[in-house]
């Protein structure tokens, strides 16, 4: 079983690179990346260990993203 803290810091690793993915994509800025992501239906399943996001790759987990970015909800 995993722990709280793995857990906490696999979801650091994934928001890291979603910020990058953010701006190299959007042009967004650190600031801006976050708030999106902070701000995301999406942001809030990926910090539910029901949904398991945290335990998939970053690529895929921005797949979610940018789709709630692009269409306003997710898949």
């Amino acid at each position: 079983m995993i722990t709280q803290s793995e857990q906490d810091f696999m979801i650091d690793c994934i928001l890291s690179d979603l910020t990058t993915y953010l701006m190299q994509d959007y042009g967004m800025t650190i600031e801006n990346a976050l708030s999106t992501i902070y701000n995301s239906e999406y942001y809030e399943r990926l910090n539910n260990p029901d949904t398991g996001f945290y335990h998939e790759s970053s690529p895929y987990n921005y797949h979610y993203l940018q789709h709630e970015i692009e269409y306003g909800k997710l898949v």
